[in-house]
């Protein structure tokens, strides 16, 4: 898709909307026991913990990339409880709202250069950093989702944009 077919106000939505899903998916997570929260599981990562710690760990670095922050990355060994990794994640999907707010609109075709964890140098184009965090987040949230059903936790409900569009 053509950047000239987006604005910032797609943009806007889409991170409100990861905001809101992301609040969504947290709620079900303070509800499950310790036990489901650190169940192996056969998925991307071995546990419903390790899930969650990497999306907080991604959001967090594109924030940082974005914010031209050095990017700090958390450990497997996160030493924080499941209430401040989720609060953390609530916190960053916030905070890429806000921050996408005040992205200057002008500037979404632009590139924009950042390294991976792995020290390698990449440059996209902003719209395309945007895109990426959110699907990356969507993608995630909806494995949390089928991986809390295997934990037997389920009331879990739809976390489609479409469904946050008709709110």
């Amino acid at each position: 898709m053509e950047a000239a077919t987006m604005d910032k106000t797609y943009f806007t939505e889409l991170a409100e909307f990861n905001r809101a899903s992301t609040a969504q998916v947290c709620s079900w997570l303070q509800q499950i026991s310790d036990e489901q929260w650190q169940q192996p599981v056969v998925s991307s990562f071995n546990s419903i913990r390790a899930t969650a710690l990497h999306v907080v760990n991604a959001e967090n670095a594109w924030l940082q990339r974005l914010k031209k922050e050095p990017v700090v990355r958390l450990d497997q060994d996160f030493p924080g409880s499941r209430p401040e990794l989720l609060a953390l994640w609530e916190q960053t999907s916030r905070q890429f709202r806000d921050w996408m707010e005040g992205f200057d609109a002008i500037k979404l075709k632009e590139p924009f250069s950042y390294r991976r964890f792995n020290g390698q140098e990449y440059t996209s184009r902003y719209y395309q950093v945007f895109a990426h965090v959110v699907n990356h987040a969507t993608y995630h949230r909806g494995q949390l989702v089928t991986l809390l059903r295997q934990v037997g936790f389920t009331a879990v409900q739809s976390t489609d944009l479409i469904g946050f569009y008709r709110e």
